[in-house]
């Protein structure tokens, strides 16, 4: 028998976590999530939330600067709502407990400690040191954990989305199946809506700031399943990543370069500035691409971040979770500059939304990194990815509080069928395709491409696709061959977008196409079966 719930939330993010919160007092929920309910891209945000929230800031200044970041394509209805929504967001988040940093001396609850962070004109950035996602992810875990009709599940990976089109019914979205990691088991669960809140898939690359499972698992069920997906050749790139041979993913935040830190390379020369006159507070595309270029120039394995000029007092007070990491590999950032290199960081595009999360399939709703609002356009200004999956989580609860229809009787739909699969003998497949996808992708289709690169990753994911095809259907389900169908599609949409855009704008530089053309200011929308294409949303 399937399970059944008003609400199937898949993902346990800020996106994932919110939504359920909010929708708890009109349905069911059920949250499945692959691992523990913290890991999720959330828990690893350093830098904070913006939100205007003193008053030297603006609606207009926060709207301006995402616009700015945007290169053109963002949004401007959903920008404003982000920004005009926010505020109330970081309240809900206190009123459940979520402890933010207040201004040095200050007794008052309102009176925050905000920082400036690049691309922002203003200080606008609540943390809480600099550990705000796992501050979040705390709270609102605790707080779902009180929520009498919210119900977890760990350890369970999404197979694929259930949609009625399949079994001859109409084209709706109406549950999933999902891998029980500790029984092997594929269990079916119906839904009156499905919430996709997966996060990103960073892992898609070689070098990324995203924990293991930022394996682009919604979008890739999303395509698959039919929906629309837009702007997958917009990838962020986080200009500073540790560089140490032992330390995988460590992100050092935008946070340091808004309190000062410099950017140098090895040979302690500075080079922001020739790239950009805003230096170290350019939008992070600018900065990761400059970095990009300086490394490949000079032949560094990395350039310097530098923040020693500041008492060490005030770094180790604004930046302890930082000071403490780096210290575990030796480096006192206090007395010394932290060797740093871009990594695969944010997917700004993901799976076509309207204001409230729907999707273009009925049933399928999606909030968080995993979908396209329109909010980040060409590259995400910093600090805007939790305020998005709080504002978007809020709304898609609250649409849905509306529209909820528990008189339709549940649909009948075909258990999961093993078929003729085997246990497998040959894991090492999954491993070999996983490691080449990653390092192609990062050598082809990274920070800066060309034609010639696109046209190889293409050909090589093409036959990759076709073996883990082939692996798929032979053998049992596992969450790692289920990961790596997933990155593989990832893989192939951020291909078959950054193919279609015959430009450079934001997050996307090719050195066949190095200008904005104004004529291309659109959306990139693919869908499955419909090659890529420019067009408005």
């Amino acid at each position: 028998m399937p399970l059944v719930t008003d609400y199937l939330v898949i993902g346990s993010g800020v996106a994932g976590l919110s939504f359920a919160l909010e929708a708890a007092a009109s349905g069911d929920v059920l949250v499945v999530t692959k691992r523990s309910a913290d890991e999720s891209n959330t828990k690893y945000a350093q830098g904070g939330i913006a939100a205007v929230l003193s008053a030297e800031d603006s609606f207009e200044a926060h709207i301006a600067d995402t616009l700015r970041a945007g290169a053109g394509l963002c949004h401007e209805r959903a920008v404003e709502v982000c920004v005009k929504e926010g505020p109330a967001r970081i309240k809900m988040l206190r009123d459940i407990g979520a402890r933010f940093d207040r201004a040095s001396g200050s007794t008052l609850d309102a009176d925050l400690d905000l920082h400036l962070e690049g691309g922002h004109s203003a200080r606008r950035v609540a943390h809480a040191a600099d550990m705000t996602g796992r501050e979040v992810e705390r709270a609102l875990l605790e707080a779902v954990a009180r929520a009498p009709r919210v119900r977890l599940l760990e350890g369970h990976t999404s197979v694929d989305l259930i949609t009625l089109a399949k079994y001859g019914g109409p084209e709706v979205c109406a549950g999933a199946y999902v891998l029980d990691e500790a029984s092997g088991k594929v269990v079916t669960i119906l839904a009156r809506a499905v919430v996709m809140a997966t996060g990103g898939a960073g892992k898609v690359y070689l070098y990324t700031t995203n924990p293991d499972v930022a394996t682009g698992d919604g979008v890739a069920m999303a395509y698959r399943a039919g929906a629309e997906i837009a702007d997958m050749e917009f990838y962020q790139f986080h200009p500073t990543c540790l560089f140490h041979p032992q330390a995988q993913r460590f992100l050092l935040s935008e946070a340091l370069r808004g309190e000062g830190a410099v950017l140098r390379l090895p040979d302690g020369s500075l080079f922001m500035k020739k790239h950009d006159p805003r230096g170290e507070l350019a939008p992070r595309d600018v900065v990761a691409r400059a970095i990009d270029f300086e490394m490949k120039r000079t032949g560094a394995e990395y350039v310097l971040l530098d923040i020693t000029d500041k008492k060490p007092s005030f770094v180790t007070e604004r930046f302890p979770g930082i000071h403490e990491e780096c210290l575990r590999w030796g480096i006192d950032i206090t007395r010394q500059p932290i060797p740093v290199v871009p990594a695969a960081h944010y997917m700004c595009g993901g799976i076509t939304t309207n204001l409230e999360g729907r999707t273009t399939i009925p049933g399928l709703w999606a909030i968080g990194e995993c979908a396209s609002t329109g909010l980040h356009g060409a590259n995400r200004l910093a600090s805007n990815s939790l305020l998005e999956g709080l504002v978007f989580g809020h709304r898609a609860a609250e649409a849905l509080a509306s529209t909820l229809d528990r008189s339709k009787p549940w649909p009948e739909v075909p258990e999961w069928e093993v078929g003729s699969a085997v246990p497998s003998e040959e894991a090492v497949v999954i491993t070999q395709n996983w490691d080449e996808l990653r390092r192609l992708m990062w050598n082809y289709v990274g920070i800066v491409r060309s034609n010639t690169r696109l046209k190889r990753a293409a050909r090589r994911i093409a036959m990759l696709q076709e073996e883990i095809a082939e692996y798929y259907w032979k053998y049992y389900l596992t969450r790692d061959l289920l990961e790596l169908r997933n990155i593989a599609t990832v893989a192939q949409l951020v291909v078959e977008c950054a193919s279609s855009r015959t430009e450079s704008r934001g997050l996307h530089f090719t050195i066949d196409y190095p200008e904005v053309d104004p004529k291309l200011a659109r959306d990139t929308v693919v869908k499955r079966g419909v090659p890529a294409h420019l067009r408005g949303r």
